[in-house]
């Protein structure tokens, strides 16, 4: 699988698919507040599992299609922040 180089905010793409529709008339049809949807489109909260059920039967898209976005989204920012000192577990082999 290739890594996208900073990937959109998964919202950012949202935006565009949701042209020509009011952000209050999206959150209308998806069941969620305005506010909620608002955050989502701005990149202010990421996409829940919920969430991608919800644009993916609104939209007609594969279900998880844009909760991996945002997966992809994460993953990109928190290998860029992590700095973490981390040693290798070695584990025995155990018999069965």
């Amino acid at each position: 699988m290739t890594t996208m180089h900073n990937p959109p905010h998964p919202g950012e793409v949202l935006r565009e698919w949701l042209e020509g529709i009011t952000v209050t008339e999206a959150a209308e049809k998806l069941g969620v507040t305005r506010v909620a949807l608002s955050r989502v489109l701005n990149g202010a909260a990421g996409i829940s599992p919920e969430m991608d059920l919800r644009l993916s039967r609104a939209l007609n898209t594969t279900p998880g299609r844009w909760h991996l976005m945002q997966a992809d989204y994460d993953m990109w920012h928190a290998q860029r922040r992590f700095k973490a000192k981390v040693k290798p577990i070695l584990v025995a082999n155990k018999a069965a």
